[in-house]
C-alpha cells in the first residue's frame, strides 16, 4: 500500500528537507497547474494533460461519473505508460519518489500505485499541492516579522540591485525581489523574453529563500512598491519591509543616467517600445510633456531622455514613495559610480551600518 507523506510543518516542506528523504519529486498535475506553482525541484509528469483534464471534468459534471472515471483511468494508464517508457525508463530500483497532485487524490495515487507495484519506494503528499500551498502562506506570515530586514533605498539608477549582488558576493543575506519577479520594477522593467512568474510561484520562491536565512544576521532587500510589475509582494513581507530600518544609496544624477543607459540597453533604439511606455505616463505628466519626451526618442537623444525621466518622473516618485512607505534612512552612503570597487565599498558600508541601525542586531 502506498504511504502518505504528511506535511506537518515548514521544516518538512523545504527543498533541503524533501531532498534528504526523496530522490525525485513528481508533480502529477496538468502542465497548466504545474506552471502556476509547484514544489521547488519537482518535475512535471502529468497523468492528464490540460485538455484531457478538461474533457474528463466536463463529462463528470454534465454526463456520467462512471464514464468520466472510465475515460480518466484509460488516459492515466496511457500517460503513465509513456512516462515509464520515457523519463522513468532508466531509473534504478533504489530510487525514492514523492508524488503529489492537487489534493493528494486519484491522480497521484493512481500513478504511485503503479510505481509501488513495480518495486520503487513511493510516497504521496497527504493533501497534495493544496497542503503545500497552505504551508507557504502560513510560513510567510510567520517568518517575515522575525527576520532582521534592512531596506536599501535610493533613487532610480542608484544601482541597488548591483549592490545587492555585491552584498551576496561578500556572503550577506539578500532577498532579490526583482530577480525573483523577473522585473525591474518600472514601466520599462519587463522583459518579453522572460515573462514574470505566476503570483503563487513568486510567493513560493520567496518562501524558499527566506527559509534559508539566519535570524541573527541582516537580510538586505531593495525598496520596492507593494507590486513588482504585475506581482504583489506577500502582505507579511510588505509590512515587515515598511517597518524595517532603511539605509540609502546616494548617487549623482549623471552617474545614474549613465547606468540606466547601460542597464536598459535592450530598450535603447527600440523607439516604438519606448514610445508605448511613455504614453502610459500621460495621465501623470500631461500630453504636452509626453510629446516632448517622444521627440527625444525620435531624435535618438537617449541620454537627455533618461536624464529628464529620472529628474521629473522617477526622483519625485522615489521621494514621495519613500516618505510614505519606508522608514527614514538611518544612514546614507555616497557611491561615486558603479564600478566593482565602488560596489564593494558600498556593500561593506551597508553591512557595517546594518548592525548599528537594527535593534535586533545592535543588541548582539
Amino acid at each position: 500500500m502506498v504511504k502518505s507523506y504528511s506535511l506537518d510543518d515548514w521544516s518538512q516542506v523545504t527543498t533541503d528537507a524533501l531532498s534528504s528523504h526523496f530522490d525525485q519529486i513528481i508533480d502529477c498535475r496538468s502542465p497548466a497547474e504545474f506552471a502556476e506553482d509547484h514544489i521547488p525541484g519537482a518535475i512535471n509528469l502529468p497523468v492528464l494533460s490540460d485538455e484531457e483534464r478538461a474533457e474528463v471534468g466536463t463529462i463528470y459534471k454534465q454526463a456520467s461519473t462512471f464514464e468520466a472515471r472510465r475515460l480518466g483511468a484509460s488516459l492515466v494508464s496511457q500517460n503513465v505508460a509513456r512516462h515509464l517508457d520515457g523519463p522513468l525508463s532508466e531509473i534504478p530500483a533504489e530510487q525514492r519518489f514523492l508524488l503529489y497532485c492537487w489534493r493528494g487524490g486519484q491522480r497521484s495515487r493512481s500513478f504511485a500505485t503503479i510505481l509501488d507495484q513495480i518495486g520503487w519506494d513511493v510516497q504521496v503528499v497527504d493533501g497534495g499541492w493544496k497542503a503545500y500551498r497552505s504551508h507557504v502562506v502560513s510560513f510567510l506570515q510567520e517568518i517575515c516579522p522575525q527576520l532582521p530586514f534592512i531596506v536599501i533605498t535610493g533613487c532610480t539608477g542608484a544601482g541597488k540591485t548591483l549592490v545587492l549582488q555585491a552584498l551576496k558576493d561578500q556572503g550577506a543575506q539578500c532577498l532579490d525581489l526583482e530577480g525573483l519577479a523577473h522585473h525591474k520594477g518600472s514601466i520599462f522593467g519587463g522583459d518579453p523574453d522572460e515573462p514574470q512568474p505566476p503570483q503563487k510561484l513568486f510567493e513560493t520562491r520567496i518562501a524558499e529563500q527566506l527559509a534559508s536565512f539566519s535570524h541573527d544576521r541582516p537580510v538586505f532587500v531593495e525598496s520596492e512598491s507593494a507590486k513588482v510589475g504585475k506581482l504583489n509582494l506577500p502582505e507579511a513581507l510588505w509590512t515587515a519591509m515598511k517597518a524595517a530600518p532603511a539605509l540609502e544609496l546616494d548617487v549623482d544624477l549623471a552617474q545614474r543616467a549613465s547606468f540606466i543607459l547601460r542597464d536598459y540597453a535592450d530598450w535603447v533604439g527600440d523607439a516604438a517600445r519606448v514610445e508605448e511606455a511613455l504614453e502610459r505616463l500621460t495621465p501623470r505628466h500631461g500630453h504636452e510633456t509626453i510629446v516632448q519626451w517622444i521627440e527625444m526618442v525620435r531624435a535618438a537623444d537617449w541620454e537627455a531622455l533618461v536624464t529628464v525621466l529620472l529628474a521629473e518622473h522617477y526622483d519625485p516618485l522615489y521621494r514621495s514613495g519613500s516618505r510614505q512607505y519606508f522608514q527614514e534612512p538611518g544612514g546614507s552612503h555616497h557611491m561615486p559610480g558603479h564600478d566593482s570597487c565602488a560596489l564593494t565599498e558600498a556593500a561593506e558600508a551597508l553591512v557595517a551600518a546594518a548592525t548599528m541601525v537594527h535593534p535586533k542586531l545592535a543588541d548582539q
